[in-house]
């Protein structure tokens, strides 16, 4: 009896041990692409602010929350495939980049009035920007 709870022990441990079965590269696929739908849903909220529904608190965590997303892509790349690396390092850097042209303005206005009137725009921004760098990363 007690070298079957032994064996049963051990057998579990090892499950646990090894984790999912995921590969290392796979795990960070699962985060870029974990972090590639957040990016895709602080778009969307940005893009559904209204005059009444626009906080500068708000949108400056949309925009936080995309910058650690950003991190969350770049932290997982040296464990990628080369020629995924390449291809998410490239999309990126072009997303990344236009997020800072983009979110500048957002995020150093010191009024909501100011803000708003930015807000649209630059969601159609970024949501173009996704669209074509970061949407076409192969998550299957």
């Amino acid at each position: 009896m007690i070298g079957a709870v032994s064996i049963a022990v051990c057998l579990v441990l090892g499950l646990v041990a090894c984790g999912s079965g995921e590969s290392k590269e796979q795990k960070a696929l699962n985060q870029v692409c974990d972090a590639r739908a957040d990016i895709q849903k602080q778009i969307n909220e940005l893009s559904s602010l209204t005059a009444t529904t626009a906080t500068l608190d708000g949108i400056k965590g949309n925009v936080s929350a995309i910058s650690s997303d950003l991190t969350k892509i770049k932290d997982a790349q040296p464990q990628l495939n080369e020629q995924r690396k390449k291809e998410v390092q490239s999309a990126t850097q072009a997303f990344e980049a236009d997020v800072s042209s983009t979110i500048n303005g957002l995020t150093s206005t010191t009024s909501l009035g100011s803000a708003r009137s930015q807000i649209q725009t630059s969601a159609q921004k970024l949501a173009q920007s996704f669209k074509q760098t970061l949407a076409p990363i192969n998550c299957d």
